[in-house]
């Protein structure tokens, strides 16, 4: 009787739905994104697919890493100031050639934060007006752009700014907007 009980106990406990499920859809975007890419950057250079090689580029390419790719990397301790160092957990199975999928799921289950980075929503410039966009927003604009606005005091002269650097890092959105 006992054992028919322990049974039915490991019956139920293995039907519950766990950690170990499969990753949702739009669940650890940056982590699939930014891996993604970066194994294709290996395959497209020839890199030798061994662990430290691997971790290597990695390294490498986290310093070039801005935004939430950053912040991917500074949870995996791919950047100097990282507390924790589980670069070997993206490493070694990349040398393997384990889906970018599979890597980020066993990620969550070593830091749930992995899985929560999601890209800011881009702005459509081509059809945004401006002016009812907050400065915060503004000023985003021009850091993806890797711009600054030195002297920018107000909300019009940071969109002027823009207005001006929209043909150099946006020219699709600049020819189609008829307010400039």
């Amino acid at each position: 009787m006992l054992c028919l009980i322990g049974l039915s106990v490991a019956l139920v406990l293995s039907l519950l739905p766990g950690s170990s499920e499969a990753l949702k859809e739009g669940e650890c975007e940056v982590c699939i994104s930014f891996l993604g890419k970066f194994y294709q950057s290996l395959q497209d250079n020839n890199v030798n697919f061994k662990s430290a090689d691997i971790e290597t580029a990695l390294l490498k390419s986290c310093r070039d890493a801005k935004g939430k790719e950053n912040r991917f990397c500074y949870y995996i301790g791919g950047t100097s100031d990282a507390a924790t160092k589980i670069i070997n957990e993206v490493s070694k199975p990349l040398s393997y050639h384990v889906p970018v999928e599979k890597i980020c799921e066993k990620l969550k289950k070593k830091d749930m934060q992995i899985c929560e980075l999601k890209y800011d929503k881009q702005l459509d410039l081509t059809s945004v007006d401006l002016k009812k966009l907050k400065v915060k927003d503004l000023k985003k604009i021009l850091e993806d752009w890797g711009e600054s606005c030195k002297g920018c005091a107000e909300k019009s002269d940071f969109i002027r700014k823009i207005t001006e650097l929209m043909p150099k890092h946006a020219p699709a959105a600049a020819k189609a907007r008829t307010d400039l």
